[in-house]
C-alpha cells in the first residue's frame, strides 16, 4: 500500500488495480518568484512525460493548488490545467509560467488566507499565528489520484517539497530562482538570464553617467546572496560592488568611488549594489509585512547610497533600481538549455520511479541530488575567494579547476 501523512491511503491490490487501468498521472506546478526557463521546463516535462505515456496535470498558482482545491467538488478549473503537447508547444518562446505562481506554503498560512472549504475545528495556529495546512495539501494530492509530483521553484517552494517528500508524496524537485541560492546545486533556472539582463543595463547607464560626469548607483535583486551582483559587476567591469554578504563602511566606500571617477577621463564611477547589503552597524532596507516566508521586500538601499554620494560630494547622482527587468522576458541560450536539460532529467527520474530527488548541476555535470539537502545549508559568496571586501570588488585571480560559475 502507500502511506501518505501516516495514513494508509488503499489497499495494495486497489491501487494496482487502478494504476494498471489508466495512465500514470503527474502533477507539475511552479512557485516562487517567476524567472525566465520556467516555460522551457515545463514544455520539456510535458512532452518526455508524454512519450512515456504519461498523463500530465498542471497545477496552477503553486502550492496555493493543493489548499484551495475542495475534495467535495467535481471540477477545479481555478486551480487545474491539463497540460498536452498542442497546449505546451511555443510556450518556451517566453518567459514566466503559464502555470502561475504564488509565494504559498501550506505549512505556514495566514488566517486571512485560510480557504473557505478549510475548517479550523480542532487547528492551532503557531506563535506568529499561522496554520500549517499540509494535511489539506496532502488530501488533495489524494483527491487528484496524482502518482507523482513535480516542482519548480526556489529555497521557499522546495522546503515544501521537501516536507511532502517526509511525508510520503512521491515528488521530484527542478530548481529556480535568479539569486542562484538553492542549496544542492551549482545552477539554478534564471540565473544566466538575471546576470545577463544586469550586464546590458548596466552598460547601457555608462552613457547617462558619463554624459553628466555623475556616480552610477545600480541596485540589484538577489535578497541575502549577492552572486548576481558579483557576476554581473565582475562582467560589466563596474568601478566597485556591494554585496549582500559584507557590510559596507560608508566613509572608505565613498573615498574608493570617488577616485575611481577622478580617474575616469570620462569622470564618472559605477557601483552595484545588491538589494540584501547595509552599511556597517546598519540595517537591512525592508519594507511592507513580511509574507508567508516571513520575507520582508528588500529593496532601497541603492537609493540611500545614491543620496549619501550626493550629500559627500555635492553632485547629482544617477540612481537605477533594476528590480523585475532582470526577471522578465525570455530566458537567454544557457537558461533555456538548462531549462529543457532539467525538465528532461526530472521527466526521466519520475518515470523510473527514483523520487524524492532534485535535479541539480555540481561541477559542471548534471546530476539528482537527495531532496533532503535542500534544507541543510545556505549557499553564499564565498568571500575570501572571490571577493575583495577591503576594496569592494570582485576577485577572481585564477579559475584553473574551478566550475564555471565560480563556486
Amino acid at each position: 500500500g502507500r502511506v501518505i501523512g501516516g495514513r494508509l491511503v488503499c489497499s495494495f491490490q486497489f491501487w494496482s488495480k487502478v494504476k494498471a487501468m489508466r495512465r500514470k498521472r503527474v502533477g507539475i506546478l511552479t512557485g516562487g518568484g517567476d524567472v525566465p526557463g520556467l516555460n522551457s521546463a515545463i514544455k520539456s516535462l510535458v512532452w518526455r512525460l508524454e512519450d512515456k505515456g504519461c498523463e500530465i496535470m498542471g497545477l496552477r498558482r503553486g502550492w496555493a493548488a493543493l489548499i484551495n482545491i475542495n475534495p467535495h467538488e467535481k471540477e477545479h478549473p481555478d486551480w487545474l490545467m491539463p497540460l498536452n503537447r498542442a497546449n505546451t508547444r511555443t510556450i518556451d518562446r517566453t518567459g514566466g509560467t503559464i502555470l502561475h505562481s504564488s509565494r504559498t506554503n501550506p505549512s505556514i498560512v495566514k488566517a486571512e488566507r485560510l480557504p473557505e472549504h478549510v475548517s479550523l475545528e480542532g487547528r492551532k495556529p503557531d506563535s506568529r499565528g499561522l496554520y500549517d495546512l499540509t494535511d489539506v495539501a496532502l488530501r488533495a494530492f489524494e483527491h487528484l489520484e496524482l502518482d507523482s509530483l513535480i516542482a519548480v521553484g526556489g529555497d521557499g517552494t522546495l522546503s515544501f517539497a521537501r516536507r511532502l517528500h517526509m511525508e510520503g508524496v512521491p515528488i521530484v524537485a527542478v530548481p529556480k530562482t535568479m539569486d542562484n541560492d538553492v542549496y544542492g546545486t551549482d545552477y539554478c533556472i534564471g540565473f544566466s538570464t538575471a546576470v545577463t539582463r544586469s550586464v546590458q543595463f548596466i552598460n547601457d547607464l555608462r552613457t547617462a553617467a558619463g554624459s553628466h560626469e555623475r556616480f552610477l548607483v545600480v541596485e540589484l535583486f538577489g535578497r541575502y546572496s549577492g552572486e548576481t551582483c558579483l557576476l554581473a559587476s565582475y562582467l560589466s567591469g563596474t568601478d566597485r560592488a556591494l554585496i549582500a554578504e559584507v557590510p559596507y563602511d560608508p566613509d572608505r566606500f565613498y573615498e574608493l568611488l570617488e577616485a575611481d571617477r577622478a580617474s575616469n577621463p570620462s569622470k564618472y564611477a559605477v557601483v552595484a549594489v545588491s538589494e540584501g547589503v547595509c552599511p556597517v552597524g546598519g540595517r537591512y532596507f525592508e519594507s511592507g509585512q513580511p509574507d508567508t516566508f516571513g520575507n520582508r521586500k528588500l529593496g532601497g538601499i541603492g537609493e540611500f547610497i545614491a543620496s549619501d554620494l550626493e550629500r559627500r560630494s555635492g553632485d547629482r547622482c544617477i540612481y537605477q533600481r533594476l528590480g523585475y527587468l532582470m526577471r522578465s522576458g525570455a530566458p537567454d541560450s544557457l537558461d533555456q538549455l538548462v531549462a529543457n536539460n532539467f525538465g528532461g532529467l526530472a521527466a526521466d527520474l519520475i518515470a523510473s520511479g527514483d523520487m524524492g530527488k532534485m535535479v541539480s548541476i555540481l561541477g559542471g555535470r548534471y546530476t539528482a541530488v537527495p531532496i533532503e539537502v535542500i534544507g541543510e545549508g545556505i549557499k553564499r559568496v564565498e568571500i575570501g575567494r572571490f571577493y575583495d571586501e577591503k576594496q569592494y570588488r570582485p576577485k577572481v585571480a585564477s579559475v584553473m579547476g574551478l566550475p564555471m560559475f565560480l563556486h
